[in-house]
Parts: structure tokens; sequence; C-alpha cells
């Protein structure tokens, strides 16, 4: 007999992998527990989650929610009546769906979602991937029954009863690669095992700093790259820019594209990691048990990648290069620590004795106890 019972769940928010990949694995561990259970998502129109989330197989609603514009603009003069509008239809889609509980994982969505589910009092949790909490998570923190989070002293946000660590979940193909793995990967990816490796991520769209900085090292020359390759993803928007730019340039031991279709062979092929430093990043990061250089975005509210990366350097499980110099300094750091195998070593050690692999479960079982 199964120990889970059947529930009905909703699962709100998105608008970047970093919301959307936790959500599906607390989705695909409550569907691994009971697989009658059922999941509604509710995500943001036009946002990466309308596409994502049914690729993964799941229904999703869209609400017509957006985010406030920094800059002043007619957008945020409608943004009330967008709010309004998407409570009224999260109330709709709750006296609908009649779930057990609904869960918040940041972004646009989830505020209007799980502010309707605690007025109607159904169940309640937030998944809050960051250091720094967001706007929306820090208001709904005072009216949810549970709040799971990846770092400590959160206390500084959220009411310290309501809090869980857990850690963040992630794609579960992310483990720390074994020899075999390490040997696939180079097949993968035609690499050389006698050289060194480096993976640029720039996230889910990519990130103009890190495509910069490697357009300036490959102008100078490449130094100090001689026994180094690279796996470069510069992200679908910036593709177009890149393909210019390598034109003419015969770089054998440079490989890029848009999107990374093996994202565990990439992280298990590289000895270094140059990354942002978003939560998902990080936990994936550490979960591979890799050594990292952190670009924080600079661009993200309370500039909380700063906050997230210095969770680990502060550990001595990364290096962090700031974005503003990035473009100057960021390819001189990494082929200097590539070669530095006890600070590597370090690193690694470090990062994996912070990584959390069993976040999925721990959260769904905070959520059946909530439910009762």
């Amino acid at each position: 007999m199964n120990t889970y019972k059947k529930i009905r769940a909703i699962i709100s928010g998105g608008g970047t992998g970093g919301h959307i990949f936790p959500a599906l694995s607390i989705a695909n561990k409550l569907k691994e527990l009971n697989p009658e259970t059922e999941i509604l998502f509710v995500g943001a129109e036009g946002r990466m989650e309308m596409e994502k989330v049914p690729a993964a197989g799941y229904q999703i609603k869209g609400l017509p929610v957006a985010g406030l514009q920094r800059k002043l603009t007619l957008s945020n003069f409608a943004l009330p009546f967008k709010v309004i509008k998407s409570v009224n239809m999260a109330k709709k889609l709750i006296r609908e769906f009649k779930p057990d509980v609904a869960i918040g994982v940041g972004g646009y969505a989830s505020a209007p979602l799980l502010w309707a589910a605690t007025r109607m009092g159904i169940p309640t949790l937030i998944q809050e991937q960051n250091g720094f909490a967001g706007l929306t998570n820090k208001i709904l923190g005072k009216k949810v029954d549970s709040i799971c989070v990846a770092y400590e002293g959160m206390e500084r946000f959220f009411p310290a009863g309501k809090i869980i660590m857990t850690g963040n979940p992630i794609r579960k193909e992310i483990v720390p690669a074994d020899e075999a793995t390490k040997a696939e990967a180079m097949k993968f990816y035609g690499l050389d095992p006698l050289k060194r490796h480096i993976f640029i991520v720039g996230g889910s769209l990519g990130s103009g700093t890190l495509n910069n900085a490697m357009k300036k090292w490959i102008q100078d020359g490449c130094p100090g790259g001689e026994n180094i390759e690279i796996i470069w993803q510069c992200g679908k928007y910036y593709k177009p820019s890149v393909d210019t730019f390598m034109e003419g340039r015969e770089l054998p031991a440079i490989q890029y594209s848009d999107f990374i279709q093996r994202m565990d062979l990439a992280y298990a092929a590289a000895d270094l990691i140059i990354s942002r430093s978003g939560a998902s990043s990080i936990s994936e990061i550490c979960a591979a048990g890799k050594a990292c250089i952190f670009v924080p975005s600079p661009n993200v509210a309370e500039d909380h990648q700063t906050h997230n990366a210095m969770a680990l350097v502060n550990k001595d499980a990364a290096m962090m290069v700031k974005d503003g110099e990035a473009v100057e300094k960021l390819m001189t750091a990494a082929c200097g620590l590539i070669e530095d195998r006890e600070k590597i070593a370090l690193f690694e050690k470090n990062a994996a004795a912070m990584a959390k692999m069993d976040a999925a479960q721990t959260i769904a079982e905070e959520i059946y106890k909530i439910i009762g």
C-alpha cells in the first residue's frame, strides 16, 4: 500500500529556468510518490513556462500578470488591473481544480495564485531558491504555511517558525561523475582527455557578459589556453552575433552552441565551470561537485546573485569575478585557476559538501505534512 496518498496540487511561478526546473522537480517527485497525484501548473502568459511545462508533460494555465518595470512606463500603470484580473482568474482556477495544496516557486504568477489560495484557506508552501528573498516571497511569507529555503540566515526575511532548510530541487541526472561518465562526456563532445576543460554556461537565456569575455580572450589570441578545450553555451538570443564573430576563425579547441542538450555530460567533462550565480545553477554545480568561477548578473532584484555566489566564496567553494570586470579579467583568472590542481580540488570538495541531493523529497514530505 502506498503511504503517500493521491493529492491535487497547484504549482505556480516561472519566468526563468531558475524557477521552472525546481517546479518541475517538485512535480516529478510528487508523481513518483503517487502516480495518481494530479498537478496543475499556473504561469504568466508569454513567459518561458508556457512552453517548458507542457513539454515536460504537465498542464498549465496562464495569468495576464506581469512584473513592475524599473523605469516609469505605461505598462506599470496597467499593472494593478492585470494583478486584479490575475487574482480573480486564480480564484476561479482554485474553485475549479479544488487543490489540496498550492505551491509557489517564485516568478510573477506565484503572487496572485498564492495570495488567492491563502484567502481561500488552501494549505500553501513557497520554495525560495535564493539567499536573498524576492519581494513577492517576502510578502507571501507572512501568510503561507511553510517556507522551504536553500540558504542559511533566511530568518531575515521570513518568520523563523515556518522555515524548512531543504536546498533547491534539481534535475535528477545531475550527480558527481564517475570515470565511465567522464569518458562518455569526452566522446560525446569530442574532447581530448589529456587537456583541461572549461564549461561556460550563461543560464537558460545566455549571458552577454560571459560572451563578451570570451570574444575578448579570442581576439587577444587565447592567452594561457594552449592546454584548454572549451564548451561555450552562448544562448539563443546571442547566437547570431557569436556566429558572425566566429566566422573565418579556426578554433577547434572551442565549441559553442545556443543550448546544451546533455547538461549532465557538460558538467562531467568540465574541470572548471564559468557561470552566472542563479540559485538553480549553484545547486546543480554543488550537486555535480565542480569548481566554479561565478559572475553574478547585476540585472536581478536586490543583487541576489551576488548573495548566492558569496555563500560559496565564503566557504572556499568557488571564486567570483564581478560583472563589470569580467570582460578584462575573467578568462585570465580561469586559465590561472584551471592549472592550480590543489585549488580546484579544494573547490570541488567544498562545493560537494554544500550539495543537498534530496531536496525534492524533503519538500514533498513537507507538502504532505501541511496537507495533514
